[in-house]
């Protein structure tokens, strides 16, 4: 196992390698866009200086930033990150750690301080006249919280100790990303491209939460995070897309099964699921989607059910605003349907001043699974129940040197459901979050 999971930190390192040794920060627009094509004449890596600037994206994607993935947001949805030119590599760097203290209400909630983490390091360079490579690699230390992540009421998907995880978020693997992209000019304003990684994100779905400008400053993941981007982190993904200013359409074979609970290993790769996705984008303030996915036995504690998702999706992005929207219908077979609708927004008041908010809504039948696990016998075991979660935030943001930031506020959520559900969450559950974001790159 020491091995592969050496041979795997060495290549998230040394994916930029060339240039690593010159890297100091950077800061990039909302989204993870290739990096800009260098110059012809290639700058001495001794001599290169740190640019703070937005990327820019893929040969053609002038109406568009990229997101996690091959996914694309609104051009104007700009999150920032440190780069740097040397030789013929343009390098990015961009990352944060996310400090939470969380008193989550009711008989399923708990206290708990909790730090979420994500650091992305990305190279491109050309390859020719109309070839570009990128290489990318993201890594985290949420592992470090333990199995069971952290507090989230009427969250669930993954497990912990072979135990379902209900009312509690995962933590993401150390390796969240480790990928390679290559993109072929074809004509002048359009071009075809070939993604895999280990892990990667395949093309379904919008851009994971953690991406979205609209979800910058909210400390909690969604609820309905295994209905619209669990996959972000998929154990093998191969992608072929052909893209344009407006359009974007790609398709992915990728491996369907969540990651299992050690989360600091290398998994073994598997193509066995499917997805297809249509990307339009209209204009540099807006983006939208259209996604199809069938995966293969996704849940290790339900291993013979597969799953197919239609998802559809939007984001806009102008003057201080950012906005997504989106509907998942999740096909658990044989038989249930389980849909979930989410909107997301955050509004710079000021460069220093944020407020945010989320509302979701989502058909859960999973609530009751780790009790019949434990041996409670739950009544309601199975039955799937409509929930509704409505959080609003506020973030002061306080530049600090060197291409740093920090975030400081708080989220205060409500949730509507059922009344057959009090004796489990009582008759209001509510939670409310304070935090502490250290940015590089904001």
């Amino acid at each position: 196992m020491k091995r592969p999971l050496i041979a795997a930190g060495l290549w998230a390192l040394a994916s930029q390698a060339a240039l690593a040794q010159s890297m100091p920060g950077m800061t990039m627009p909302a989204g993870d866009m290739a990096a800009p094509k260098p110059p012809s004449v290639a700058a001495d890596a001794s001599t290169a200086t740190p640019m703070t600037m937005p990327m820019t994206m893929q040969p053609g994607d002038t109406l568009s930033t990229a997101g996690s993935g091959t996914s694309r947001l609104p051009a104007n949805d700009a999150m920032h990150g440190v780069h740097i030119m040397a030789g013929d590599w343009m390098l990015m760097v961009h990352g944060y750690a996310w400090g939470s203290a969380t008193d989550q209400g009711g008989p399923r909630g708990a206290k708990e301080a909790f730090v979420q983490s994500m650091m992305m390091i990305e190279g491109a360079r050309p390859l020719g006249d109309k070839v570009d490579l990128t290489l990318r690699s993201m890594m985290s230390a949420d592992p470090l919280m333990g199995e069971r992540g952290y507090p989230d009421l009427f969250a669930s998907g993954e497990t912990a100790h072979g135990i379902a995880l209900v009312d509690r978020q995962h933590p993401h693997d150390l390796f969240m990303e480790m990928s390679a992209r290559v993109d072929i000019a074809h004509g002048t304003d359009s071009h075809i491209f070939l993604y895999g990684g280990l892990p990667a994100e395949p093309a379904l779905g919008p851009s994971a939460f953690m991406h979205r400008g609209s979800a910058r400053f909210d400390p909690e993941a969604p609820i309905t995070h295994h209905w619209f981007d669990s996959t972000h982190i998929a154990w093998g993904v191969v992608t072929v897309g052909y893209a344009t200013p407006h359009w974007q359409l790609e398709g992915s074979a990728f491996k369907g099964r969540e990651p299992d609970e050690n989360r600091y290993n290398i998994e073994t790769p598997r193509l066995d699921s499917w997805a297809l996705r249509a990307t339009w984008n209209p204009s540099r303030a807006w983006s939208s989607e259209v996604s199809y996915g069938e995966l293969h036995s996704p849940e290790a504690l339900n291993p013979t059910q597969n799953e197919h998702r239609l998802i559809a999706s939007t984001s806009y992005s102008a003057n201080g605003l950012d906005v997504t929207a989106a509907y998942s219908r999740k096909s658990i077979l044989p038989g249930r349907v389980l849909p979930a609708w989410l909107a997301e927004a955050t509004y710079a008041v000021s460069p220093v001043h944020g407020i945010f908010g989320r509302f979701e809504n989502v058909r859960n039948d999973e609530l009751f699974e780790r009790d019949e696990q434990l041996g409670r016998d739950p009544p309601l075991l199975g039955v799937p129940f409509r929930i509704s979660k409505f959080t609003a935030g506020y973030a002061y943001t306080l530049p600090l040197p060197h291409d740093l930031a920090v975030a400081i506020g708080a989220a205060a959520s409500a949730y509507a459901k059922s009344d057959r559900l009090d004796a489990a969450y009582g008759r209001h559950p509510h939670s409310l979050t304070l935090f502490a974001k250290l940015m590089l790159g904001h």
